[in-house]
């Protein structure tokens, strides 16, 4: 045996209970050498490899009935200099803790996502990203990866070791490689200032391109049957941090943004007529909110409703047209949707399989009652997303495959070669990449 934990079979799920798998076996391993490990053993005994975090993305990315490797073990702080910001740390490690450590230390994430339970390794395979269109994903923010092959040998990527690599890997859907650790490009720990605050939704499009360009980190949140935004808008402060009260933060961030909301989509399934008139009164309840506290605790949000999701990446041009669009879909009777369209906007970057690959994006997010026909839904929104070039995000779920993607991406067949390269014998591939990336090889 190997310096590593395993179980016996058993059924795998992830965070929102809808992906389900029935791996041979499930490994964990604690060391870079375990892991190592793992990887030979499952390779000789021909079994496919999937690498699965703390399983917050909704697509099938980490599905398999081979070899799963559960790297949460895999947390360790391995380097740190606060002089030049960079940063090494294990794969493993879920973001809210690591922006625990890297607080203590005085630094941060230049931008983050609006959820930190995923692990670093999961939230660069997918394409995780913030809001603020100066800003890019946390992918961009990556010095090197180093990762583990299918015959265990371990490899460093980064823009000067392996450029080619590098630019695959750092949204690789876990297709080329097992991500060992990561070396961070971190910047001194700041503070943010942000203000939720309701507004007629016709004033938020008319203006929406200046709204973008006016603040560090903007996005805006409407309910279909409403004619409300509420827009929440963040800016770096000189400030110091001002913590709200844990009772005045569970109130809002549990008990409001979660029960409440569960109540009322637990409503609308059993009574759906009442559905436009719970979504308005949603909307009603925005209020004036602030906040002023250190950038990790501003970014995130506290997510404990399940839903389903689907979410695309347009050029930010278009974004007024498309929410509209995707309003009028949302509204429709039959889709049954209480659930708010979220929208945010990020800076272009060049990972190869970066939904902002080379443009500046609007990010249009749509969620549903898992328990409903979300499929229905989801398609009209995804064909519309389709009319601007739209660029599934790889977390969340889409229904395209390699046919259609290959036309979005200007550098698919250098993604295509590097894989090859790294991953020969397809041994990191499932049944999800084969969809989206093609069958290896």
């Amino acid at each position: 045996m190997g310096p590593s934990d395993d179980e016996e079979p058993r059924a795998w799920r992830n965070w929102a209970r809808e992906q389900v798998c029935h791996p041979a076996e499930i490994v964990r391993p604690r060391t870079r050498e375990g892991l190592a490990w793992a990887i030979i053993a499952a390779t000789e005994a021909g079994r496919p490899i999937k690498v699965a975090g703390s399983g917050h993305s909704f697509s099938e990315a980490a599905l398999t009935d081979g070899t799963m490797l559960q790297i949460e073990a895999l947390d360790r702080l391995l380097d740190a200099d606060p002089d030049s910001g960079l940063v090494k740390v294990e794969a493993g490690a879920v973001l809210g803790e690591l922006n625990r450590t890297l607080d203590d230390l005085g630094l941060a994430f230049e931008n983050l996502g609006d959820i930190d339970k995923q692990t670093l390794a999961g939230s660069i395979s997918t394409g995780t990203h913030g809001t603020g269109i100066r800003f890019q994903n946390i992918s961009a923010q990556i010095e090197a990866i180093e990762m583990i092959l299918a015959d265990g040998t371990s490899v460093e990527l980064s823009e000067s070791s392996d450029p080619k690599g590098f630019a695959a890997a750092r949204i690789g859907l876990g297709a080329l490689g097992a991500i060992y650790s990561v070396t961070l490009r971190t910047v001194p720990a700041y503070t943010v200032s942000r203000l939720d605050h309701p507004l007629p939704l016709a004033e938020v499009l008319d203006c929406l391109q200046e709204k973008v360009d006016a603040v560090d980190h903007f996005e805006f949140y409407v309910f279909p049957h409403t004619e409300t935004a509420l827009c929440r808008e963040s800016t770096r402060t000189d400030q110091p941090p001002q913590p709200p009260s844990p009772a005045g933060r569970y109130l809002r961030e549990v008990v409001i943004e979660n029960w409440l909301s569960g109540a009322f989509t637990a409503a609308a399934r059993v009574a759906p007529p009442l559905g436009p008139r719970l979504a308005r009164l949603a909307a009603g309840s925005f209020a004036n909110v602030s906040k002023v506290d250190s950038s990790h605790r501003v970014f995130a949000s506290e997510r404990r409703l399940k839903f389903t999701e689907m979410e695309y990446g347009i050029p930010r041009e278009h974004a007024r047209e498309a929410v509209e669009r995707v309003l009028e879909v949302a509204s429709k009777p039959e889709m049954q949707c209480v659930f708010p369209i979220e929208v945010r906007f990020a800076k272009g970057d060049d990972a190869l399989l970066s939904p902002s690959y080379e443009r500046d994006s609007c990010y249009i997010a749509v969620h549903q009652d898992r328990k409903l026909d979300w499929p229905i839904y989801f398609r009209e929104v995804e064909e519309i997303l389709a009319d601007y070039g739209g660029r599934p995000h790889w977390g969340k779920r889409h229904e395209q495959t390699h046919l259609q993607l290959c036309e979005r991406y200007p550098r698919w067949k250098q993604f295509q070669a590097a894989r090859k390269r790294l991953d020969p014998t397809g041994r990191f591939a499932n049944a999800y990449t084969d969809r989206v990336l093609g069958p290896p090889g």
